[in-house]
């Protein structure tokens, strides 16, 4: 699924001069005030696994951080949304603003020593309201609009929420049910007019190694395109395909002449001169059955499995891989959504069903 570009335009605020005035008579201008250190805070996860933020007090100032050890510099990952921690590492950071000093570095380590195959993060997708609700806004959020997304697509995507025609309240494009199923929901209000969603945790929750999986129930229909996927925090700064984007899933209808007559979906991989992927098609498999999509994400290692973690399909490796490996660089956030036609699978057709849409019982992080 490839990224719109850019996704998120960066904004960065700058701090009004630091300087003092010189006083009379020649004075001695001041030293620059220095940037206030980077604070660490933490929330917790699951099974020892936390979350963490980041943030400086100085207006504007840019965090600069490493999860390696070494220390942070002007190239180092620029700091955008919070992370998981699963395993023992140090965080350190230090924050950089005009007209100020940079910031002593703050250093913080980690020990969880948390054992492999460990659930440390999960949305099951849990609603006790008695009626459909919005998607846990602590978690995702929403790209929308109509701009084709970089594929000319035709969908409208629409938050949860949003009133604005053609999105509608009253029939949700992303909801979460009362028996614990998400639903990413593609609708056509009126004709050659087309809804659905796309949700993702930019800015929210990002994460780094492990192994991801979501359980999902896919549609099929001519010009439907279900997806799985992430892409690293610093698309804001980089822009795609820099940023690095993992396709854990990938779903267009088996009855399209590009599947070759047999249903399949496709992990991939892309970054600058990387593009690669490989399809999952074994005898019988039909992506409109309850099926396990997952990745396992290791340093320099890329691989996705169907229901078995144990017996992967495809494995990247930066090492013979051409191009540019952006998948060590930093966290990466997570995206869910449901697109409806553009330059790849095609647009609907008169047999396409909708509504149609895609069911998620859960998204879950392990360490690995």
């Amino acid at each position: 699924m490839r990224a719109s570009a850019p996704l998120l335009s960066a904004v960065v605020l700058f701090s009004a001069s630091l300087w003092g005035c010189g006083g009379g008579g020649g004075g001695a201008t001041p030293a620059p005030i220095q940037t206030a250190a980077p604070t660490v805070a933490t929330s917790a996860a699951q099974n020892g696994a936390i979350i963490v933020s980041l943030a400086s007090t100085t207006s504007g100032a840019i965090i600069y951080y490493t999860l390696d050890g070494s220390a942070p510099g002007a190239t180092s990952q620029v700091y955008q949304a919070p992370f998981l921690v699963a395993s023992n590492l140090t965080v350190k950071a230090m924050a950089m603003s005009p007209s100020s000093k940079s910031s002593n570095i703050t250093s913080q380590a980690f020990s969880p020593n948390i054992p492999s195959g460990a659930l440390v993060w999960s949305d099951e997708f849990t609603n006790s309201t008695g009626a459909n609700a919005g998607p846990n806004p602590h978690v995702w959020t929403y790209d929308t609009g109509n701009s084709g997304f970089g594929n000319n697509e035709l969908e409208n995507y629409c938050a949860w929420g949003a009133s604005a025609s053609p999105c509608d309240t009253a029939n949700p494009n992303a909801y979460e049910d009362t028996g614990g199923l998400l639903h990413i929901v593609a609708r056509r209000p009126a004709t050659s007019v087309y809804t659905s969603a796309r949700l993702k945790s930019q800015g929210l929750f990002s994460f780094m190694y492990g192994r991801i999986e979501a359980r999902m129930k896919l549609p099929e229909g001519q010009g439907l395109w279900s997806a799985f996927w992430l892409l690293g925090n610093n698309i804001v700064t980089i822009s795609w395909p820099a940023c690095g984007e993992l396709d854990v899933m990938e779903h267009i209808d088996g009855s399209n002449p590009q599947n070759e007559g047999f249903d399949w979906v496709q992990g991939s991989i892309h970054g600058t001169g990387l593009e690669t992927g490989i399809q999952y098609h074994p005898s019988g498999f039909s992506a409109t059955a309850w099926h396990t999509y997952g990745m396992i994400w290791s340093k320099g290692e890329i691989q996705y499995y169907v229901d078995d973690p144990a017996n992967p399909y495809a494995t990247f490796n930066a090492a013979t891989q051409p191009g540019t490996w952006p998948f060590d660089a930093g966290p990466q956030f997570i995206l869910l959504n449901l697109a409806v036609g553009g330059s790849w699978p095609g647009s609907p057709d008169g047999a396409t069903p909708f509504p149609s849409e895609v069911q998620v019982d859960y998204v879950r992080v392990y360490t690995n």
